[in-house]
């Protein structure tokens, strides 16, 4: 397999990658919803980060672990587990919502 050069300036796609994932993760914490378009292209952007050299696997899942800290005010392997990755393949994020409250619907 040949190795990909390190993109000569890859600082906009990665302030890019950063800002989508703080929104995305910003939203679902406040209850909000991610569109799931919203969510395949910035996993695409993460692949591309990769392909062109921009950053490692392992550097981007530390990058994505700090805004996700930012909006849970804890990390990916608290709510996920230590081996998260497994569960959600690279580039998966682990975007997920709040679960919704559950009322009976009828008395008790």
């Amino acid at each position: 397999m040949t190795r990909v050069p390190r993109a000569a300036d890859a600082e906009p796609l990665l302030r890019e990658l950063a800002q989508r994932w703080q929104r995305m993760f910003s939203a679902l914490a406040a209850g909000g919803d991610v569109p799931p378009a919203q969510r395949l292209r910035t996993e695409g952007l993460m692949e591309a980060a990769v392909l062109c050299g921009a950053r490692e696997r392992e550097a981007l899942d530390t990058d994505m672990d700090a805004c996700y800290r930012q909006a849970w005010g804890r990390g990916l392997e608290a709510d996920f587990g230590p081996d998260w990755r497994r569960f959600y393949p690279f580039p998966v994020i682990p975007a997920v919502g709040l679960r919704a409250p559950v009322h009976p619907s009828t008395p008790a």
